[in-house]
């Protein structure tokens, strides 16, 4: 969720009280309600100050799939009511649609690589980053650098050799020939290369939709469903080679 999305929800559909505290919330009924609502482990003590501060705190630290069900709670213990100021059916089937949003976000999820660099840590934070505060479609341009500078680092740890600044493409077919970890073995080896093949045809469009339709130029920006099958696609490679290089 945006921060902007956060605060609208806070100050105008739940609504907040004069001294600063959510209304319907006492401290008691905020921590029932991640278990009771949403079905979620979350401990609201862990957070200090206003129950209006701890609910945009633990929304803001929630991964896309949390905050789904955290706005879905919201709506279910707090419905649309006639002559209500703030939860108006609009209100209501506006942040449902951000709930809808959401939940196309989740998929692949991040991770810590075995191998990695400077650029390839501070490019995952960033990724993250953006996509929890301003969406996905801000991050397309980072995780492309993060899985460019990935696969410069597995080939430099392996001994790979490239010259110039290869393409993603490049280096992963490098990756894919060279490095005697990646090699698929085992029941179904030529379908799994096949798969890896067909993975190259994905990397090959990294570069123009980065340069084409990312944060990285000005540029006409995809779409949040699209720029998030664009980072989940990236990650799912990620996943793939460093589990290979972690046997």
């Amino acid at each position: 969720m945006t921060g902007a999305e956060i605060v609208k929800l806070t100050n105008k559909y739940i609504g907040v009280t004069h001294d600063g505290y959510l209304c319907d919330f006492t401290y008691q009924k905020h921590k029932e309600f991640y278990p009771l609502f949403c079905d979620l482990d979350i401990n609201p003590e862990n957070f200090t100050g206003s129950t209006r501060s701890r609910f945009q705190q633990i929304l803001s630290a929630s991964d896309p799939d949390a905050q789904a069900k955290i706005v879905r709670g919201i709506l279910a213990k707090c419905p649309p009511q006639d002559g209500h100021t703030l939860r108006t059916q609009e209100a209501h089937d506006e942040f449902l649609q951000v709930a809808r949003r959401l939940e196309g976000l989740g998929g692949v999820g991040s991770c810590s690589p075995t191998i990695t660099s400077e650029i390839v840590e501070r490019a995952i934070a960033d990724t993250e980053h953006l996509i929890k505060t301003t969406g996905a479609t801000s991050g397309v341009d980072r995780v492309h650098t993060m899985l460019h500078g990935y696969m410069k680092a597995v080939c430099d740890d392996a001994g790979i050799s490239y010259s110039g600044d290869p393409t993603i493409l490049a280096l992963f077919k490098l990756i894919r020939e060279q490095h005697p970890a990646i090699a698929p073995a085992g029941p179904r080896a030529q379908d799994i290369t096949q798969i890896l093949k067909t993975l190259g045809s994905i990397l090959d469009v990294l570069n123009p939709i980065r340069n084409n339709a990312s944060m990285a130029h000005a540029n006409d920006l995809l779409d949040p469903a699209e720029a998030m099958l664009v980072i989940n696609s990236a990650r799912t490679i990620l996943h793939y080679i460093d589990a290979k290089l972690a046997d």
